[in-house]
């Protein structure tokens, strides 16, 4: 079956009236979990990475709502700590995209790699399908840091059946040898993307959430 076939048959719901049938499919709900990046710093709010992935996803035809769960600041102990009552009944998948501030405040990768864990375990206690978006590490800290955290991402997500994807930021390291990219792509701040750098992120990103909502029983 083609994308979204399945669900649709699984999920039809409505009222049968007379001799019609109305039916309407029920959204694929998403819960994207995550810090500043996710959350939309700095943005208006319909420039926000969750409004843009949404918009994306429907003009493709699925059948979506995204819900924003990201907290600027946010590490992946804060996520572990609110993940329980991100996993709503009605949330069918979620996107992580967690580990940005513990880079940032060098904390060991192995509290990140057993918070992540944390997170998804959780999503598979809920029957929740899950996409882990990973970053890569700046060689400051050392070969050990940088090995351990960027293979975590990777590793967790073969664990737990997660579906992975490298990197948040990657579409728009692809585009920094174009002349004026980070002054088109980038905030002020160096650190947050603008509503055009997020565009090329939920472009970059948008074919693995719909991978990740095929998944959805």
């Amino acid at each position: 079956m083609g994308y979204g076939a399945v669900r649709r048959l699984r999920n039809l719901c409505g009222a049968v009236l007379l001799a019609g049938t109305a039916v309407q499919a029920e959204p694929v709900v998403i819960a994207a979990l995550g810090d500043s990046l996710t959350q939309g710093y700095g943005l208006a709010p319909e420039d926000g990475f969750v409004p843009q992935l949404e918009r994306w996803l429907l003009d493709q035809g699925a059948e979506v709502r995204v819900r924003n769960a990201g907290v600027s600041g946010d590490t992946t102990q804060g996520g572990l700590s609110r993940v329980a009552w991100t996993l709503t009944p009605d949330v069918d998948a979620m996107v992580v995209a967690l580990g940005g501030n513990d880079l940032l405040r060098g904390i060991d990768p192995a509290l990140s790699r057993a918070n992540l864990a944390g997170i998804l375990q959780a999503a598979g206690d809920a029957g929740v399908e899950a996409m882990l978006v990973g970053l890569t590490a700046p060689g400051n800290y050392g070969p050990e840091f940088k090995r351990d955290f960027d293979a975590m991402y990777p590793e967790l997500a073969a664990e737990y059946g997660a579906l992975h994807v490298e990197s948040f930021m990657g579409p728009l390291s692809e585009r920094a040898e174009e002349e004026g990219a980070f002054q088109r792509y980038m905030q002020a701040d160096g650190i947050h993307p603008s509503a055009e750098g997020v565009a090329l992120i939920v472009e970059g990103l948008g074919p693995f959430v719909l991978e990740l909502i095929d998944r959805v029983d």
